[in-house]
């Protein structure tokens, strides 16, 4: 344990120094342990595990384009994010791992205790054991504190979850190289800081922190009712229609393949590469695997407001093309600005220019934080949360609804409910993450 951040500092940059590892882009068609399916073009790993990159054809009423093809990763197995927390003096405590993935813009990040696919951990690739598995599988030593299948993101996977742990423990286990125990205090200042807790441990931290109040003092602070929530919720997912179809990797249209990469032929979305990877602290010490690579950074936020004494935030019902149930509770905003250059401004997201006007001052979080390592090559996302001023509007289009921090963090507890972004800016909400002390002195009274 770390008395204060100079020690964890000092920790990492040892982590660092310590772990040799060497990421090197590679052409597609020479990816030791991958093959191209003949009739299909399909990249395929030769165990028929880990995952898959094919191609979906989309078509539906609620995107700025009504239909397209596109690769996409397809992983059918359930993989576990596990994080063991235990109490020290009353104060909890988290184990995290100092973990290197080979998409990560600067090699390690903090990692779940356990972040391994089911091919990982039920060791496909013969490489060692994963390390505090125990903890997480039954009959598992220690008391369950959150349990739930999580969608991860739909605009690259298909139909993508994890199960999202958090196990209490009574005794610390033998700690291990790369691991470390921070506070969760600690683990939450650390989410201010750009790209140092990756996405499965942000994933996570949303379901640990406690769901609001319930019944009758939730509807008192919060313009809307669970119930009603719920009702717009299955409201929109049935005013849509979203038809997909997985086809051959070979026929996705305006998408060209190379012997080195697949690219859209704007330029523009995304890139499907490949890597060799050589790392230590590793299940396995070498390996080749394709990576999806995004053109740009996306920005995924919220807008805030105060309303009936309470802060709200602005959630949207949002499709995208790999979605589980046709939409998710997602940010105001979510997506890659840069995506919409070759459409006209009618058909840019609602609310994307306003978030991105909004001066620092309003910014309760503004943050830049990686995506999912394992699978994407140096993907990183803005996340923000911006408090808006009194003339932005309570009453808003059918696709959104304002709800309050409590009650978004509870519908966290359900699978397939709140998307990948917004728990991560849930994470760092609960963080205070990007806050300003001008923010802190004054727009915290707000309250109208």
């Amino acid at each position: 344990m770390f008395s204060d951040l100079s020690e964890f500092d000092a920790w990492l940059a040892d982590r660092r120094a310590a772990t040799a590892y060497d990421v090197t882009v590679a052409g597609l068609d020479g990816l030791d342990g991958w093959r191209t399916e003949p009739e299909t073009g399909d990249l395929v790993h030769r165990t028929g595990g880990f995952f898959t990159v094919t191609g979906i054809q989309v078509e539906t009423d609620h995107r700025e384009v009504a239909s397209w093809t596109q690769p996409i990763i397809v992983q059918r197995e359930v993989g576990i994010l596990g994080l063991a927390v235990r109490r020290v003096g009353g104060v909890l405590h988290c184990l995290l791992q100092a973990k290197m993935e080979p998409g990560n813009v600067n090699g390690l990040q903090l990692s779940p205790t356990v972040q391994a696919t089911r091919s990982n951990y039920r060791r496909v690739h013969r490489g060692h054991a994963v390390p505090y598995l125990e903890y997480f599988l039954a009959p598992r030593r220690g008391r369950v504190v959150f349990d739930a299948l999580q969608s991860e993101q739909g605009s690259w996977f298909l139909g993508k979850r994890n199960r999202n742990m958090v196990v209490e423990v009574d005794e610390a286990p033998p700690l291990r190289d790369n691991f470390c125990w921070l506070s969760l205090d600690q683990l939450r200042e650390l989410l201010r800081r750009d790209n140092v807790v990756n996405m499965d441990s942000r994933s996570v931290l949303a379901g640990l922190a406690p769901p609001g109040p319930a019944g009758a003092a939730e509807d008192a602070a919060a313009l809307h009712t669970r119930a009603q929530l719920l009702s717009w919720f299955t409201e929109a997912k049935t005013r849509y229609r979203l038809e997909r179809r997985v086809i051959p990797l070979a026929r996705v249209r305006d998408w060209t393949r190379s012997p080195e990469e697949i690219r859209h032929d704007s330029g523009e979305f995304f890139r499907i590469i490949g890597v060799d990877v050589q790392a230590g602290f590793r299940e396995v010490a070498r390996w080749s695997q394709p990576m999806l690579a995004p053109a740009s950074r996306g920005v995924s936020a919220f807008v805030a407001r105060w309303i009936r004494g309470a802060l709200h935030l602005l959630v949207h019902a949002q499709t995208e093309a790999g979605t589980g149930d046709l939409v998710e509770m997602s940010p105001t905003v979510n997506c890659a600005p840069a995506n919409y250059r070759l459409l006209g401004g009618d058909r840019r997201p609602r609310f994307l220019d306003y978030v991105l006007s909004v001066p620092r001052e309003r910014r309760m979080v503004d943050v830049i934080h990686s995506e999912e390592g394992g699978r994407f090559y140096h993907a990183e996302n803005r996340y923000l949360v911006v408090l808006a001023d009194d003339d932005f509007p309570v009453d808003v289009p059918e696709d959104f609804v304002w709800m309050t921090i409590d009650q978004l963090t509870a519908f966290v507890q359900y699978g397939n409910h709140v998307n990948v972004s917004a728990r991560s800016i849930l994470s760092c909400l609960a963080a205070g993450a990007g806050r300003h002390e001008e923010r802190d002195a004054g727009l915290v009274g707000e309250r109208r």
